[in-house]
């Protein structure tokens, strides 16, 4: 076969990666990105903490009959009917290509691309760390074949991208296990938790590997523009490919990337989590409240339900993982995963409870993944994953995975903008929300309720009429505004896990 040259497969590549570009363009429609509409697909970035926002906030809003069915290997509702409103999942932007577009709302969370480097090395070493429980890795594999049957709980080793980071990893550790020639754990000096080459795969030999720049470097862009090796594009290796072996035509992907987070109801900062928290609740939540009728309009700032509730079901990324250690520690399931009662579906809801019941619920979900974090690196003891352990790793490491992931570092500097526009917007000093604002002023002055909250306007016109229309701006506006001064203030706990 004729050799091709670097310019010609430079220029096939631009083509390639330009079309699906000029494509992708088409196939987004803007239209009013304030409004929920019928459908929300949380798109979950891995380790931005979306586990928390999904237990938290999205369990405490909607009922487990509104969630979509978890569909992992394969899409298990009917994308263009779907009875439920909810999706919340792994998969990148292309699953929207099976969802009614014009009919769906995405909301995301990104996070500072090294933190989110180091907190996927370190999740990768904690969940195959419990597998060393066994006597070797065929034993591991066996072991977890059986409880999954028996269980039928879907498996961390189901959900992309563990199920690939997972086995990896697994199988290293086994490896310099058996190299060890023994269980016991080695004792050293080392300080660097992150270079401890006789029991675990060394930061800058994870950050280098191929399975790291397949899934893993520039992740959070390759999956906001459905780009990723779980794609429902067909051509997204090739892109993915020519993007990688052409750097420079990476800001065509990018481009994409950033004209999504525009166009999305809500994107949150792991790195900002109070005020992330904030406008969450007051973005999404208020309007799906209002959606379902549960909003209770209390011009009195908000107390405490007194109870604190937890979600229904478990987290997909910890079932498997809690029903190993069942087995191998004789855990009980998460405790603070479970359900004791659920505030959703009750009428009783309000933002300020809403806020209230996160900030408990983060607490005890902290505290257990804590845990279980401690318990899984016993076999690697000296894999210490902290931020002060996290600051003896060289500079160089450090420039290397900024180096790996520029098209992510500009993403996030684009996501900050975005996020510092939606504080604007809370606080009704965007131009847009002053506009929009003026005009249901207006609407209000020129009603029969003239002269009454905004809000409790709203809650009659919508009873009188017995019908709620997701498409007006009025609604969803004075949802975001008018509840502003009755938040109490939300006490800092600490970064999302």
């Amino acid at each position: 076969l004729p050799l091709v040259s670097s310019a010609d497969d430079h220029a096939r590549c631009e083509g390639a990666v330009k079309g699906w570009a000029d494509s992708a363009g088409e196939g987004d429609n803007g239209g009013d990105k304030l409004n929920l509409k019928d459908l929300l697909f949380f798109l979950h970035i891995p380790r931005t903490g979306g586990r928390t926002y999904f237990h938290c906030f999205l369990k405490k809003l909607y009922t487990n009959a509104q969630e979509c069915p978890r569909s992992y290997d394969k899409l298990r509702f009917d994308p263009s009917h779907p009875d439920c409103t909810l999706v919340v999942s792994h998969d990148d932007y292309s699953l929207t290509s099976k969802l009614p577009r014009e009919r769906t709302s995405v909301v995301t969370i990104l996070r500072n691309p090294v933190d989110r480097v180091f907190s996927t090395y370190e999740f990768s070493v904690e969940v195959a760390a419990r597998f060393l429980v066994h006597p070797n890795l065929t034993s591991a594999k066996t072991m977890t074949s059986r409880v999954l049957t028996k269980s039928r709980a879907v498996s961390t080793l189901d959900i992309w991208p563990w199920k690939y980071l997972v086995p990896w990893m697994r199988e290293d550790l086994f490896s310099r296990r058996d190299a060890r020639g023994n269980d016991s754990v080695p004792s050293s000096k080392k300080i660097n938790a992150y270079d401890v080459e006789d029991m675990v795969m060394p930061l800058h030999q994870y950050i280098n590997d191929p399975v790291a720049h397949e899934i893993i470097h520039n992740g959070a862009t390759f999956q906001i523009t459905g780009l990723t090796n779980n794609s429902y594009f067909d051509g997204a290796h090739e892109v993915r490919h020519c993007v990688r072996k052409h750097p420079d035509l990476g800001r065509f992907v990018l481009q994409v990337a950033k004209n999504r987070l525009d166009r999305m109801l809500y994107v949150g900062l792991t790195e900002d989590h109070e005020e992330s928290a904030r406008l969450f609740a007051h973005m999404v939540g208020a309007q799906v409240l209002s959606q379902s009728g549960a909003l209770k309009l209390d011009v009195q700032e908000d107390q405490p339900s007194g109870t604190d509730s937890h979600s229904s079901m478990l987290d997909p990324e910890d079932e498997e993982t809690n029903e190993h250690m069942n087995s191998t520690h004789g855990w009980k399931n998460n405790e603070a995963l479970n359900t004791t009662e659920d505030d959703h579906g009750k009428g009783n809801m309000t933002v300020g409870k809403l806020m209230e019941t996160y900030e408990g619920c983060i607490a005890k979900l902290r505290k257990s993944q804590s845990s279980r974090r401690r318990i899984s690196l016993k076999k690697v003891a000296e894999a210490n994953f902290t931020k002060a352990t996290r600051r003896h790793v060289p500079e160089a490491i450090l420039n290397q995975i900024i180096s790996l992931n520029s098209l992510d570092m500009e993403l996030y500097e684009h996501a900050k903008k975005i996020f510092k526009q939606e504080h604007l917007m809370l606080k009704g000093q965007h131009p847009m929300v002053v506009q929009q604002k003026q005009s249901a002023d207006q609407i209000v002055r020129s009603s029969s309720y003239e002269g009454q909250h905004p809000m409790v306007v709203q809650h009659k016109q919508l009873t009188d009429q017995k019908v709620w229309s997701s498409s007006s701006n009025y609604s969803s506006l004075n949802d975001m505004l008018s509840l502003q001064p009755f938040i109490p203030k939300f006490r800092d706990s600490g970064h999302p896990v």
